[in-house]
C-alpha cells in the first residue's frame, strides 16, 4: 500500500508478476499451490524448530532474538510487556484492516467515497452513531433489504431492553439486598434462600417458570407488533421511555 511492489515475477513458472497481485484480502486468491505449500512449510518450522515446552524460555515468548528481548531480566520483562500490548493492538488493526478492506476494497479505503454499499441504505437509522458509525461487522445488512433491517432492528431493541432490565435484576440483589419473606409460601422458599446470579435459576419453583411464560406470552400478544406498527419500530406507548415529540 505504501512502498508498491517488488519488479518482476513472483512465480516465473506461472506467469505470475508482484504487481499481478493485489493488496490485502484479494492477494489470497491469486497464491499459486506452491506458495500454499510454502507457507505451510514455514509455519511447521516455526513450530518444530524451537523447543516451545511450558517451562521453556520460548514457551514465555523468548526465542532469543534480542533485539526484541534483551540479556537485562529487567528490560526483557519490560520488552515482552511492551510486545503483548502491541499485540493486542495489532490483533484489533488487523480485524479492522479485514472488515475495511470488504467494504471499501483497500485497507486504507475512504469509506466517505465508498458508495456502491448496500450499507449505505441504513447510515441515517437510529443507532448510527461515532464512533462506529453503521455497526455492522458480521455483515448481516450486506444485501441491503430494508425488511430485513426492519425485522432485525426490532428484535434487537427488545433484547436491548431485555439485557437492560437482566443487567438491573442481575446486579441489584448484589447491592441492595433481598426482600423480606417469602417468595413462595406453599414451597417454603424465602427471599433469603435464593441466590444471586445464574445459581438462582435452580431454585425457581415450577409455578415460577409458568408465570415467567405467561408473561412473555403476555408481551408478545398484548399489542399490534406487526410490521408498519408503532410498536414494531419499538415504541409501545410508554413515553417515559420514549416521547410524544417525534
Amino acid at each position: 500500500e505504501i512502498t508498491g511492489k517488488f519488479p518482476g515475477y513472483l512465480s516465473p513458472s506461472a506467469g505470475l508478476k508482484f504487481a499481478d497481485v493485489p493488496n490485502g484480502l484479494a492477494a489470497i486468491s491469486k497464491v499459486p499451490a506452491a506458495g500454499w505449500g510454502q507457507i505451510l512449510a514455514y509455519m511447521a518450522f516455526c513450530e518444530v524448530s524451537q523447543e516451545q515446552t511450558p517451562g521453556s524460555a520460548a514457551y514465555a515468548g523468548d526465542f532469543g532474538f534480542k533485539v526484541l528481548t534483551a540479556s537485562d531480566p529487567a528490560e526483557k520483562t519490560k520488552k515482552l510487556n511492551a510486545e503483548i500490548a502491541n499485540g493486542r493492538l495489532a490483533m484489533m488493526a488487523i480485524i479492522g484492516m479485514f472488515f475495511q478492506d470488504g467494504l471499501t476494497g483497500s485497507a486504507w479505503g475512504d469509506w466517505a467515497n465508498y458508495t456502491a454499499s448496500p450499507l449505505r441504505a441504513f447510515e441515517n437509522e437510529l443507532g448510527v452513531q461515532a464512533p462506529v458509525g453503521f455497526w455492522d461487522p458480521a455483515g448481516f445488512t450486506a444485501d441491503g433489504s430494508v425488511e430485513d433491517f426492519k425485522r432485525r432492528r426490532a428484535t434487537e431493541i427488545k433484547h436491548g431492553r431485555i439485557s437492560m432490565l437482566a443487567t438491573m435484576g442481575y446486579i441489584t440483589p448484589e447491592i441492595t439486598g433481598k426482600f423480606p419473606g417469602y417468595l413462595s409460601p406453599s414451597a417454603g422458599l424465602k427471599f433469603a434462600d435464593v441466590p444471586n446470579g445464574l445459581a438462582a435459576i435452580s431454585k425457581v419453583p415450577a409455578a415460577g417458570w409458568g408465570q415467567i411464560l405467561a408473561y412473555m406470552a403476555f408481551c408478545e400478544v398484548s399489542q399490534e407488533q406487526t410490521p408498519g406498527s408503532a410498536a414494531y419500530a419499538g415504541d409501545f406507548g410508554f413515553k417515559v421511555l420514549t416521547a410524544s415529540d417525534p
